[in-house]
């Protein structure tokens, strides 16, 4: 069984994703609990991508491929895990900050973050403060991530922080912010929770949050 496991890991890692729905297909046909399939198979297989992403032995093409493998088996299992009702880890909100509109980072976090097995609402790019925040709490997501890629739109994180503050859930919602002009020391003097250097380290950074 853990042979099947491993080859749509496999699978996953080589960005095939027709061999992925396949080999999911024929978990769920053999009753290998969904769960396990998530978490052995697709999850496993993403770690493993985002770890070598992390040591530049492949790069953001393989990525986007091995993440679209890893949809291919998401659809076959999606309805099973909705009603066995698997948990996730947790909901995060993400977008590019407002009058910023790069979001390849960002959308390799959402990859990322769905991989690891979190909810993910992704707000898209440009995204207000207001919007920011009033999705988090109306969602009851756990985290904000914010994403920048212009020195100028980052006072927007600042902004969403404030707002948290102002509405009283500072301290529940927390907030990752990353981005290529993003630094760790400017995401302490914002008063960000964490500050994510790459996709990989932002989902660390995800997981470290929610406990």
């Amino acid at each position: 069984m853990d042979d099947l496991l491993n080859r749509i890991a496999n699978s996953l890692r080589e960005g095939d994703n027709a061999q992925v729905s396949t080999l999911t297909r024929e978990a769920v046909d053999r009753k290998v609990p969904s769960k396990e399939i998530l978490d052995k198979g697709l999850i496993a297989g993403m770690n493993e991508v985002g770890e070598l992403f992390k040591n530049h032995d492949i790069f953001l093409p393989d990525v986007l491929l091995a993440a679209k493998a890893m949809y291919a088996g998401l659809e076959v299992l999606k309805p099973l895990l909705l009603k066995e009702n698997v948990q996730s880890l947790g909901k995060v909100v993400i977008g590019t900050v407002e009058g910023d509109l790069h979001d390849i980072g960002k959308n390799l976090v959402g990859i990322m973050l769905k991989g690891a097995g979190f909810d993910v609402i992704d707000l898209g790019n440009d995204v207000s403060p207001e919007q920011f925040v009033e999705t988090a709490i109306r969602e009851d997501a756990q985290v904000i991530g914010m994403s920048a890629l212009l020195t100028t739109t980052m006072p927007g994180m600042q902004r969403v922080i404030e707002m948290l503050d102002a509405k009283g859930q500072r301290g529940r919602i927390k907030t990752v912010v990353g981005g290529a002009p993003v630094s760790a020391e400017y995401a302490q003097s914002i008063g960000a929770d964490a500050h994510g250097y790459d996709a990989a380290n932002a989902v660390d950074q995800v997981k470290r949050l929610m406990h």
